[in-house]
């Protein structure tokens, strides 16, 4: 039994990906303050995002396959 959805999966890979892209931007523009750690989890953040993203939408063309 799957604990994600393929619908799921993208969409928090969307967000996690979201999160990772603003994390950035916010210490880009002095409103977090820049350090190491999260600077690794806005990279982190992108790539789990991504991978979990992917693997979401190649399950939903999977089960939408047959």
């Amino acid at each position: 039994m799957m604990l994600l959805t393929p619908k799921t999966m993208m969409l928090v890979g969307f967000a996690l990906v979201l999160i990772g892209a603003l994390m950035p931007f916010l210490m880009v523009m002095h409103l977090i303050p820049t350090t190491f750690l999260l600077a690794f989890l806005a990279y982190a953040a992108s790539l789990g995002g991504l991978i979990l993203g992917l693997l979401g939408a190649a399950l939903y063309a999977r089960e939408r396959r047959g």
